[in-house]
């Protein structure tokens, strides 16, 4: 009797593109799905930085630059990817975004977060999807957040750009699941990483606390009063994208911010 083949052996010999894939939560799934034995392109905008991530898993990662807001930096991307069959798309790419009242929010800090966090996911799809449906098969999984779902004062683009994410992978399931396409998405609460140290600091400088302060106002939230680490989201997002039943699907990992 055969052995039943495992999520992480279903991405054996896949091809996966993760944009933003040079530092930080990007650069840790890019190496999480390397180690699965997937081939993988990591796209960002900093050259050097693609360059370290693919150096820590030499022959399993290839580096490609390109801005995913940019249509015509995302043609060139794809024309440089003409020979390969991108079996995997990860939507990681974004900006935090200021931390602010709306009412202090500058037009063009809107459109800044907009541009990468929802329009890059759009442009990405757009020009990769095509190839999935060709073949009958495919995952597309768009890292959304927990703050696309509920309150956060001072952050309303991130907030706003993040639930657009979320009506965007719902959609585009429902567009692409007939063709074989399985389109889902990870909702991340605070991860451990210098993005939250930045915005825990600007909390503090906002409000007129402490830097600890902020961070245990906003972690206390969670009823797991910590924040998840960027291996735990990389471990949920390659579970979710072996799972050949998933489809439409979102999941929380918040440490059980969304429950409370």
């Amino acid at each position: 009797m055969t052995a039943p083949r495992t999520g992480d052996q279903r991405l054996a010999g896949r091809t996966a593109l993760v944009t933003g894939g040079g530092s930080g939560l990007g650069a840790v799934l890019t190496h999480a799905l390397a180690d699965t034995g997937a081939r993988v392109v990591a796209v960002g905008r900093d050259e050097a930085a693609l360059e370290r991530t693919a150096a820590a898993r030499p022959g399993a990662v290839l580096a490609r630059q390109c801005d995913v807001s940019d249509p015509d930096s995302v043609a060139q991307l794809a024309g440089s990817l003409a020979d390969e069959h991108i079996d995997i798309l990860v939507n990681n790419a974004g900006v935090p975004g200021p931390v602010a009242p709306l009412t202090e929010v500058e037009p063009q800090d809107w459109d800044d977060v907009f541009a990468v966090n929802v329009r890059g996911v759009y442009l990405m799809c757009r020009t990769f999807a095509p190839g999935m449906t060709a073949r009958s098969d495919g995952d597309i999984l768009n890292i959304a957040s927990v703050s696309g779902k509920r309150p956060l004062a001072g952050r309303t683009p991130y907030c706003a750009s993040k639930a657009a994410v979320l009506g965007l992978t719902t959609t585009l399931a429902a567009e692409l699941g007939p063709q074989g396409v399985r389109v889902n998405s990870l909702s991340p609460g605070p991860v451990d990483s210098a993005r939250m140290r930045r915005n825990f600091t600007m909390e503090a400088e906002r409000t007129g606390v402490t830097y600890e302060e902020a961070e245990r106002r906003f972690v206390s939230r969670a009823l797991l009063e910590r924040m998840v680490t960027e291996e735990e989201v990389a471990e949920a997002a390659v579970a979710m994208i072996g799972l050949t039943g998933l489809c439409a699907a979102d999941l929380d990992l918040s440490a059980g911010m969304v429950a409370r």
